[in-house]
Order: structure tokens, then C-alpha cells, then sequence
């Protein structure tokens, strides 16, 4: 009679099995860890995109606050100045009504006095003229006569940093370089280059009230804005002088600043269209043109280092400028440097360096 073998459990045959079924589940396991990394990759992708939108939102945001917050200060100020006004007219006529009646004895004292009461109150009423002072440095043969300025800046995508997609900074500076040339003036405006207001449609057609805080509500919003304009500064010169001159004010000196890189029309055109529209009634000026141009298109071995369209540009400019009074400043790439004073309330993105004069063409 022969013994039966005894059975093992743990054979071979079940171990094979046992690392068989742990090496599926391994291969499972990193099978499935690539696609949940895939799809890690894909939402953060999305969510990258998703915050560079809302944060060009809120600058947009940002923007229309400050404008919202200049125009309620610009109707504070008007409002207490006619308060006041009203308040010395109310003085005025309470003195001039008891004068009337001190003097009322004598017709020809009354006479005399009230003469003499018309004489004070209109030099009451006249405002007094504003003396402009020249601050050392300013910017080389540009004029500094003017009562209301209108700057008209290039926005488009050669004027802007490209890594934030913001004016570039230097391009600010300039713009708070040639303000601080006018200690104070009756009115500021802001176009970009195709003819829209900076500061937003509420300020259209009206000059902006000099003040410090105005200036630097002026800075960011030239900073922060969003719209890209044409490389063509024309359409912003004639709505500034078409919108922003008044024809009623014989004491407004207006001067407007054009800031930009190219140009890509005729220049014969524009030149004939502009001497039709910068002239009043009487056939005087209107407005004193001045430019400052910044070499952000460059190609190697052109004249000047700038391309095509920027030299149509400075050509431009310096024609335009001779015709109406004022003075076209070229800046050189050579002479950016690294020192950037702070603006205060502007974003501190770092951008290319500053731009310094080079070469004046008044003529």
C-alpha cells in the first residue's frame, strides 16, 4: 500500500502566482500615475491662464476707480470754489449795500464810491496770472509757455514692456519729466494715439484740474492702461485740438506733447491737414506742438539704428514741430540706464532703462 504525498501550500507554482498579481497592480499604479499627472499639468495650465485674466481685470478695475475718484475730486474742487465765490460775492455786495446807505447824503460821493466798488470787484474777480518758471534740467528747445497741455501717447505694442504688457516705465518717466517742466498750468489732458481719452470717457473734452494728486493719478493711469493703440499719432493731435481748444478763452496758451516710436502714412498729408486745423478764426495758432520720439523699433544697419517707421516718424515730428512752434527731442538707445527713480502710485515692474536725450531737432 503506498503513503500518500502531503500537499504543500506554499509551492512554487504559488509564488509565481503571488508576484505575478503584485506586479500587475505595480504596473497599474505607475500606469495610472501618469495620467493623473497629465491632468495635474492640464489644470495648472488652466489656472495659470484663469489668474493672468483676472489680473488684467483688475487693473481694468483699478483703472476706471481712479477715474471714478479723479472726476468726484474734480467736482469737489469745482463746487467749494463756487461756494466761495459765492460767499465773497455775498461780502462784497453786503459792504457795497452799506456804503450805499453811509454815502447816500452826497449824490456825487455815492458816485464816486460806487465806482470805486465796480473797480474792486472786477480786480476781485480776475484771476491772477500765473508765472511759469523754467526747472533746470528741462527738456532741451521745447517752449514752456503754455497754459493748458494735451499729451498724446503711442500705446502700442512697441510702447509697452513685454513682459507685463504695461506702458513701459521709462516711457512714464518722460512723462513726468516734461510736467515737471510747468509748475502749474490751468488744465492737463491725456489721448492715446489714436484719438481715445486715457483717463476715460467722463474726462472727455474737459481739462483735468492741476494738482499734485491729479499728476499722480495721471502717472498710473498712463501705466496701467490697457488699450492698444495705432503707431500713428495723427488722429490724437487733431482731436485734441478740435475737442480741447476753447475758442471763447482768449488767455489759453495750449501745447500739446506727442510721445511715440512710428509712423507708418504719408507724411505730405498730414502736414497740410494740420496747418488747416491748428489755426483759429483769425488764421493764429491754436496750439504749440512739441514731440519726443523713443527708439523702440530698431534695425541693424539703418541710419539712426531705427527702422523704417521710425525714421518716418522722426521725420515727421520734426517737420510737424518747425510748422507749429515747438521742438521734437529723439531720445538714443545708447543712453538708457539702469537708476530708476520711484513713481509714486505706479506699479514697480521692472522694464527696460530710462532713455536720455540725444539729439534736438527744433527746426
Amino acid at each position: 500500500m503506498k503513503k500518500k504525498r502531503s500537499t504543500e501550500i506554499f509551492s512554487l507554482s504559488f509564488l509565481d502566482c503571488i508576484c505575478c498579481g503584485f506586479g500587475a497592480i505595480i504596473l497599474l499604479f505607475v500606469i495610472s500615475m501618469g495620467v493623473q499627472t497629465r491632468r495635474i499639468d492640464d489644470l495648472n495650465d488652466v489656472l495659470e491662464t484663469m489668474i493672468q485674466q483676472r489680473i488684467a481685470k483688475l487693473n481694468e478695475y483699478q483703472l476706471a476707480t481712479e477715474d471714478l475718484k479723479l472726476s468726484i475730486s474734480m467736482f469737489e474742487t469745482e463746487t467749494a470754489k463756487k461756494k466761495d465765490e459765492i460767499e465773497e460775492l455775498d461780502a462784497m455786495i453786503a459792504e457795497l449795500k452799506q456804503q450805499i446807505l453811509n454815502n447816500s447824503s452826497s449824490k456825487d460821493k455815492y458816485l464816486v464810491d460806487i465806482e470805486q466798488l465796480k473797480k474792486e470787484v472786477a480786480a476781485m474777480q480776475k484771476e491772477a496770472d500765473v508765472e511759469q518758471v523754467v526747472i533746470k534740467p528741462s527738456p532741451v528747445g521745447v517752449p514752456v509757455d503754455s497754459t493748458h497741455i494735451a499729451f498724446v501717447i503711442d500705446t502700442s505694442g512697441s510702447m509697452r514692456d513685454e513682459s507685463s504688457n504695461l506702458v513701459r516705465r521709462y516711457v512714464v518717466q518722460k512723462f513726468q519729466e516734461s510736467l515737471e517742466a510747468y509748475p502749474q498750468v490751468d488744465g492737463i489732458q491725456l489721448l492715446d494715439a489714436s484719438g481715445h481719452f486715457i483717463v476715460g470717457r467722463t474726462m472727455a473734452s474737459k481739462w483735468i484740474e492741476d494738482t499734485p494728486e491729479n499728476r499722480m493719478l495721471l502717472l498710473r493711469a498712463i501705466r496701467l492702461y490697457p488699450r492698444n493703440s495705432d503707431s500713428n499719432p495723427v488722429p490724437g493731435i487733431v482731436r485734441a485740438i478740435r475737442l480741447l481748444h476753447d475758442p471763447e478763452n482768449d488767455d489759453m496758451k495750449m501745447g500739446i506733447y506727442v510721445f511715440g516710436d512710428e509712423f507708418t502714412g504719408k507724411s505730405d498729408p498730414v502736414l497740410r491737414t494740420m496747418l488747416q486745423i491748428n489755426k483759429d478764426k483769425k488764421g493764429e495758432r491754436i496750439s504749440r506742438i512739441n514731440a519726443v520720439g523713443f527708439p523702440n523699433v530698431i534695425s541693424p544697419g539703418v541710419t539712426l539704428g531705427l527702422s523704417q517707421s521710425g525714421l518716418k516718424f522722426a521725420n515727421l515730428m520734426r517737420e510737424l514741430t518747425f510748422a507749429h512752434g515747438g521742438a521734437f527731442i529723439a531720445l538714443q538707445r545708447e543712453g538708457f540706464r539702469d537708476e530708476e527713480r520711484p513713481l509714486p502710485g505706479v506699479p514697480n515692474i521692472p522694464q527696460q532703462p530710462r532713455a536720455q536725450p540725444r539729439v534736438v531737432w527744433p527746426y
